[in-house]
């Protein structure tokens, strides 16, 4: 068993390098979840980037009759303040690790999980179709953060299928001086950046009218970026 585990280690940390990562990071999931904690694995700073988040979207006109997806909503850093604003069904919360999901309905309580009834999905393929509503509002903080390029993408051109019509999707990114060389494959704690073209790019490809917004304050720097449907 400690073989196999030492084994296990050394194929990660091979892989890591094989595709552009520190060989030194975290696992993705359960055994990440696990170290850091719930919090800290979605980059801490609990209440001051959910409040930031929240009064961005309530500045550019979110109301509570509003159907916002969160995507990437870990365990509900934002999704909290969005739940408790939203009308009842109206947040729908997607994340590829249900573990987080899972530490975000402890975080909301039971009395308002059953008021506020949000959809909460976990899935690794932006699954969107399986939401029973479509939003007219979609946020994904620190996403594409984490995302390589073919996965970003991914997430654009599946999100524009559901997206109602005028409907504006927010997404905050490192913003590189120049192309970079980011690693090929996603991962949970990793870091990637891309120009303002490049995201431009990737939105008009599929079918969004994207509009740099730049600064809005966060505390590591993450500019953003509005696709609108």
């Amino acid at each position: 068993m400690r073989f196999a585990g030492r084994a296990l280690v050394a194929l990660r940390k091979a892989w890591r390098r094989a595709v552009g990562l520190p060989p030194e990071l975290l696992p993705e999931g359960a055994e990440g979840i696990e170290t850091l904690g719930p919090k800290e694995y979605v980059g801490g700073l609990w209440e001051e980037l959910g409040e930031l988040q929240f009064r961005f979207l309530l500045d550019q006109g979110l109301r509570p009759e509003h159907v916002l997806l969160d995507i990437g909503c870990g365990c509900l850093r934002g999704g909290i303040r969005f739940i408790r604003y939203l009308e009842p069904g109206h947040y729908l919360g997607m994340d590829k690790e249900a573990l987080l999901l899972e530490a975000g309905k402890r975080e909301l309580g039971a009395d308002l999980l059953r008021e506020k009834r949000p959809e909460l999905l976990a899935s690794g393929s932006f699954a969107f179709h399986r939401f029973s509503r479509r939003p007219q509002w979609a946020l994904a903080q620190s996403l594409f953060t984490h995302l390589c390029p073919r996965d970003l993408e991914r997430c654009l051109a599946k999100l524009r299928r559901v997206m109602l019509p005028d409907g504006a999707f927010y997404a905050t990114f490192f913003e590189a001086p120049t192309p970079s060389r980011n690693p090929r494959a996603s991962h949970s704690l990793g870091y990637f950046a891309y120009t303002r073209e490049e995201m431009e790019g990737f939105g008009a490809r599929h079918g969004w009218h994207p509009r740099y917004i730049g600064e809005w304050q966060h505390p590591r720097g993450q500019r953003m970026m509005l696709f609108r449907a």
